[in-house]
């Protein structure tokens, strides 16, 4: 490892970008509309696969493991597929992945099948998406720079966000109305939109590593860089962990049924405190790109991380439902966060790695997420949705202190005046780290 360069850590600039300058950017545009499409049909999908397994079989459980799938491939799969975009033109990965994946959602439309071949379908369509989601995040640097990049990822966070709480909310009143294959129908067709989109408006660019023989060795050869890389950097390693934050601060939305039970709520209820936390995150990401300051985001980042934990302590008091979704809504605020944690990250790793340390990045959240869902479901067995959710927000907010207090070591140098384009060099004797660095950290949540 010794003189190994694990990145570049740039003084960010302090002009701020607005909305308007990054709309009219003829690429971004292209890209941010194939992404909304995108993020429609899957919530449309997600709410026909669920019924049509559930009306097929009458089983909870199938019901349930259907919709597991869409955690389980970016995590098995992801840091090996998200090296196909450093190895081929990004917009080609994206679009051979959205031509891919109409095709397997057009199947799961029109051919009756049983749940297991379903599934399957279901398992590709997901595991396409890690290298389309890696390919897109490396390439909206080379659309947008400087803060634009920050604007950027707050309008996809908030497009994010918001087709959730519409998904919430209509999804399955648009359902119940055009029929759960005609959704998936639908899905198919986002897909095959977002393709032609993505042709017509992102211009192609070369492959940012030359491709050899071994390429199918080279994936995973590029998969163990990709983690030295990440995990060779004290700041990266450190911000990626800000990212997998996220494990503790979800748990409330894997508990949303069981807590609205403790009100005596119904479907109604649910989708409330399920709207919760993308509503907090819509309204965080606004203020915090259009009215803080670039310098300012890196020194509050760790601040916000923990604003994203702390509120959940709160439903240990048993409060009413309007003030769980009021702390819901505030834990949202927090984990806007992940905006300048995006930036910097983008900003310490050679765009030659982007791709493969933004799908280690990814998966990493992915796997921290049906975790973190998944051992708070147990507690609640034993103590009830309002302990467990305190109880993550407990261990969430010790986490991000001691990561916040590691990064406010590390990032000195980046406000204070480092010298631009200087490389971090690891050496033998520092890679466990507390060498100074620039900025970076970890992929946004969404």
């Amino acid at each position: 490892m010794a003189g190994r360069q694990t990145g570049r850590h740039r003084r960010p600039p302090e002009e701020q970008a607005t909305y308007r300058e990054v709309f009219a950017v003829g690429e971004f545009r292209a890209l941010w509309l194939a992404q909304a499409l995108s993020f429609v049909g899957d919530q449309l999908a997600q709410v026909a696969l669920a019924v049509l397994v559930y009306d097929n079989t009458g089983s909870p459980l199938l019901t349930a493991l259907v919709y597991a799938l869409t955690y389980i491939p970016p995590i098995v799969g992801g840091p090996v597929l998200a090296g196909l975009a450093d190895l081929f033109p990004r917009r080609t990965v994206m679009i051979v992945s959205d031509v891919l994946r109409a095709a397997l959602v057009a199947v799961m439309a029109v051919v009756p099948m049983p749940v297991g071949a379903l599934s399957a379908l279901v398992f590709l369509t997901v595991l396409l998406g890690a290298p389309f989601s890696a390919a897109r995040a490396a390439v909206l640097p080379d659309i947008l720079e400087g803060d634009r990049f920050v604007a950027g990822t707050a309008i996809n966070n908030i497009t994010h966000q918001g087709t959730q709480m519409l998904g919430f909310l209509a999804g399955g009143a648009v359902v119940a109305v055009v029929g759960t294959h005609e959704a998936l129908a639908l899905n198919a067709l986002t897909f095959g939109v977002s393709a032609l989109m993505l042709i017509g408006g992102v211009r192609r660019r070369p492959a940012p590593k030359r491709r050899s023989a071994g390429d199918s060795l080279g994936l995973w050869r590029g998969t163990r860089d990709g983690a030295r890389l990440v995990f060779g950097d004290p700041v990266l390693r450190s911000l990626v962990l800000f990212a997998w934050l996220c494990a503790f601060y979800v748990v409330p939305e894997g508990l949303a049924a069981p807590y609205a039970a403790t009100f005596g709520g119904d479907a109604v209820t649910v989708g409330l405190l399920l709207s919760a936390m993308p509503t907090g995150m819509v309204i965080g990401a606004f203020l915090f790109s259009r009215f803080v300051r670039p310098t300012n985001r890196l020194r509050a980042m760790g601040w916000m991380s923990m604003l994203a934990c702390l509120p959940l302590i709160g439903a240990g008091a048993h409060p009413p439902l309007w003030g769980v979704v009021a702390l819901w809504a505030l834990s949202g605020v927090g984990s806007a966060y992940q905006l300048a944690a995006n930036a910097a990250f983008v900003t310490a790793v050679p765009a030659a790695g982007r791709g493969q340390a933004f799908g280690l990045a990814q998966s990493g959240i992915l796997a921290g997420q049906g975790v973190g869902i998944l051992v708070g479901g147990a507690a609640t067995q034993v103590l009830g949705p309002e302990t467990v959710v305190a109880l993550a927000g407990v261990l969430g907010l010790s986490a991000a202190a001691v990561l916040t207090l590691v990064w406010n070591r590390v990032r000195a140098d980046v406000i204070d005046g480092r010298p631009p384009g200087r490389p971090v060099v690891v050496t033998a004797s520092h890679t466990g780290g507390d060498l100074t660095s620039g900025v970076g950290s970890s992929a946004s949540a969404s």
